[in-house]
């Protein structure tokens, strides 16, 4: 037998469609209810589904009277504050095309986005990096006063539309822009019951900052989309702090990348959730070790997804059917998911080949922007190829079997090592350089570089060196002065030989 598992067809998205009206209408029966609460240790702000919807439609207000127009893209550029949600929805509600971008980003990397996407204006905060530009610049005290302008009508249309780009790392170096479709979060309704087991009576709790994709759709979105309550923490709040507010809050599910779950299981205290039902994991592989770890510690479950910015989650575990030890899970309810070989053809169950979604997954991605190659590069016949490796069983379960390429995971964002080389090699100190990451201690994954060059150069001036043109999380923690680098008989380097120096030599560095 082959290695397909079909779930069924998803319900169709409805047409005419806008993303943010749908998030945000389920909220309307219940007006006064709290849809968003911002934790700290010493209180909270709430918003109201009322509240919240109403800045979102005065920005969407304000955004169109400032000059812009359906179809026209936004750069975003601002902080971990209520404002990122609210313009990205109000930018969608009168259909013009956001594209958030990490914080952490240096301003050589943004001036790269700005060139790719080509914005017709930046919503930026003057605290976050951004180069120079020509642009139209529209800050947090512009956002926030067109809060209380008139409510816009929602951008009605095509659900195949472009709604959001957002930017992913390719083999190549290049970061790749990747538009989606306003039927979009109407695809993510197969993870209600597929992943979070979410109801309208929810508390879900993210972990991540409010400019991160995996808190916008996870944390934000979707919960919103049931007219559910959504609790995110300050920015700058410590992971030991994050049980407490789960508690002192009635958080009933918690959202986080594997790291942060380490972070809170470090800790001497014992949890006690008793409103809890279960948590989520994503961004990057969960650890059988850290998965048990989370149950015996908490007596609840922790489920695990899988996906990529080209389409969200797709196969996931769930409270009503949770993954076999060593497996993913299976295809949500709507997917149809393949294990295929490069020709785009399913592999018999059992076998490894490469984790494939259907082209027609309402979730999938319109392409790659400007870039139709790169686009059909992804597909094998009715097949887009993750490029990560896996087998499938008969029961359709998925078991992850690792990249098929030297793509890096740093922290829940995958990094490409050429990127990451090609910005320490213009130090005139390196002749050669690769990276790769090293898993350094159980569960814990970091950047190391190796080089060659006259002499060893001092790891600090190289991590000021690479700071200064990557984003933090990019940046090696480590820094290897070798001979020569690995190669193959072709000369190409081979970034798997690197591991084996590292594990050779750390107690040196």
């Amino acid at each position: 037998m082959q290695s397909v598992f079909d779930q069924g067809p998803p319900p169709p998205c409805p047409a005419p469609f806008n993303l943010a009206r749908y998030v945000l209408e389920a909220g309307q029966a219940a007006p006064d209810k709290v849809a968003l609460a911002i934790l700290g240790l010493t209180g909270a702000e709430r918003w109201s589904h009322a509240r919240l919807t109403a800045a979102v439609r005065g920005t969407a207000t304000g955004l169109r009277r400032a000059g812009l127009a359906p179809g026209d893209r936004v750069l975003m550029r601002l902080g971990n504050t209520v404002e990122f949600p609210i313009a990205y929805l109000g930018a969608i509600a009168a259909g013009i095309v956001p594209v958030p971008t990490s914080t952490q980003l240096t301003a050589p990397e943004v001036g790269k986005l700005i060139a790719a996407v080509t914005p017709t204006a930046i919503l930026r905060d003057p605290d976050v990096a951004c180069p120079a530009t020509d642009l139209p610049l529209i800050g947090p005290r512009d956002l926030h006063a067109m809060h209380d302008l008139p409510a816009a009508e929602w951008d009605m249309g095509d659900p195949d539309r472009p709604a959001y780009i957002i930017f992913t790392s390719g083999t190549s170096g290049v970061q790749r822009a990747v538009c989606h479709a306003h039927r979009a979060i109407w695809a993510r309704r197969m993870m209600h019951d597929g992943w979070y087991g979410l109801r309208a009576d929810d508390r879900l709790m993210h972990a991540g900052a409010f400019n991160w994709t995996y808190t916008l759709g996870t944390g934000l979105m979707d919960p919103w989309s049931l007219g559910a309550t959504a609790l995110i923490p300050q920015a700058g709040t410590d992971p030991a702090a994050l049980p407490l507010l789960m508690k002192r809050h009635d958080a009933t599910i918690f959202a986080a990348a594997p790291g942060v779950y380490r972070k809170i299981l470090a800790q001497p205290e014992s949890l006690s959730l008793p409103r809890l039902r279960h948590g989520l994991s994503a961004g990057e592989k969960l650890s059988p070790a850290l998965h048990d770890a989370w149950e015996s510690a908490t007596g609840t479950g922790l489920f695990e997804a899988y996906g990529m910015s080209e389409c969200s989650t797709f196969i996931s575990a769930s409270p009503d059917h949770p993954a076999p030890p060593g497996t993913l899970g299976r295809p949500q309810k709507g997917r149809r998911v393949a294990i295929v070989d490069v020709r785009g053809t399913p592999v018999p169950l059992g076998a490894e080949g490469t984790i494939a979604v259907h082209r027609d997954d309402p979730g999938l991605m319109l392409g790659y922007l400007d870039a139709p190659e790169a686009t059909a590069e992804k597909f094998a016949g009715e097949w887009f190829l993750t490029g990560d490796q896996g087998s499938m069983d008969a029961d359709g379960h998925v078991t992850y079997l690792g990249r098929g390429d030297d793509m890096m995971n740093a922290g829940g964002y995958r990094v490409s090592p050429v990127e990451v080389e090609a910005a320490l090699a213009q130090h005139p100190g390196i002749d050669q350089v690769a990276v790769t990451d090293v898993e350094v201690k159980r569960d814990a994954r970091l950047i190391m570089a190796f080089y060659t060059g006259p002499a060893p150069l001092a790891d600090a001036e190289l991590s000021q060196f690479a700071a200064a043109r990557l984003a933090r999380y990019k940046c090696p923690r480590g820094f290897f002065h070798v001979e020569a680098l690995p190669t193959g008989a072709n000369g190409k380097i081979l970034r798997r030989e690197l591991r084996p120096i590292y594990e050779a030599r750390h107690g040196q560095a």
